[in-house]
């Protein structure tokens, strides 16, 4: 997009973000109309379904909660859908495509939203909020509206794994970066002044649902996602991925008892840096408060502003 120019999108914000991941949320909602993205929720939006695969549902049930949100979505007009948050995008854009393809598919859907007076009828796109900022808006655009550009920041970037897998290299998925060795957060990163260290986990599983129904199983992987971070020098970890911000804040107290380790390093997302590097407020805009380990670096220069 062009200097001035805006596009409009229908938001859908999922559940995520009405708690462990608010401050992706808020960070995302206060970018947005900075780099010409104008947002607009799903009216009455539900979850994706992704709780509901990881208990055994079935897939019809997951696909027709996705698909109550594109029936929801089409009513406010043929915009592209944004969400932020990976599972989000994982299953809403995944439902999406395969009912374009599978006719009978689409009916199975279509059946359970009668239920609700509702059918999908549209061929809507679902995008990544990472893809439309690396194809729509640009690295360029991003470091010119930085402010307050963020030197002496060491950022490990750490995407995850369902940002990025399986679509982030097809044609539907923008086709905006790799598998196995993704740049766009590191590009953001240093488009903010900050530096991206040299981090080696960037697309390694966090642990996902496992991480909170079985802990234990998964604090190996996360501390190796946390331990190349700090041996890496970051001040911060910065990731797109909601849960996977949770767990690596979250259970790091548990992997200090587990393995006598004594990690603190914060986890933020890629919106609160770039809120912070665009001049924003560190408490409304970016949701600084909202990390349960502080970064006390990154909101001395939020003050710095």
């Amino acid at each position: 997009m062009s200097t001035g120019e805006k596009k409009k999108f229908t938001y859908y914000p999922g559940c995520s973000s009405q708690g462990s991941g608010s401050h992706l949320d808020i960070s995302l909602r206060a970018i947005a109309p900075e780099l010409g993205i104008e947002m607009e929720d799903i009216n009455d939006w539900n979850c994706c379904g992704a709780s509901v695969g990881q208990i055994e549902g079935g897939k019809l049930p997951q696909m027709a909660l996705s698909g109550r949100n594109l029936a929801q979505a089409q009513k406010q007009g043929k915009h592209d859908i944004i969400t932020g948050c990976a599972a989000c995008y994982l299953n809403t854009h995944g439902t999406n495509e395969k009912i374009k393809k599978d006719v009978a598919l689409r009916k199975s859907v279509n059946e359970a939203l009668s239920a609700a007076d509702l059918e999908y009828t549209e061929d809507l796109t679902v995008r990544h909020a990472c893809e439309v900022l690396v194809n729509d808006v640009g690295i360029d655009t991003i470091k010119a509206r930085v402010t307050n550009p963020l030197k002496g920041l060491k950022v490990a970037g750490y995407v995850g794994c369902q940002t990025v897998r399986p679509f982030a290299q097809t044609d539907a998925g923008g086709k905006y970066d790799t598998h196995d060795n993704p740049e766009f957060l590191d590009n953001f990163i240093e488009a903010c002044g900050a530096e991206a260290v040299d981090y080696a986990p960037k697309t390694a599983c966090c642990g996902g649902s496992v991480s909170v129904m079985s802990p234990d199983k998964t604090l190996h992987l996360i501390k190796k996602i946390v331990e190349d971070a700090v041996n890496a020098g970051a001040d911060v970890i910065a990731t797109p991925c909601p849960l996977c911000q949770t767990n690596v804040e979250m259970y790091q107290d548990a992997i200090n008892k587990k393995f006598g380790t004594s990690f603190n390093i914060p986890v933020v997302f890629y919106s609160q840096i770039m809120a912070v590097a665009f001049g924003m407020d560190g408490t409304k805009d970016a949701a600084l408060n909202q990390n349960t380990i502080r970064a006390t670096k990154l909101e001395e220069m939020a003050k710095k502003k």
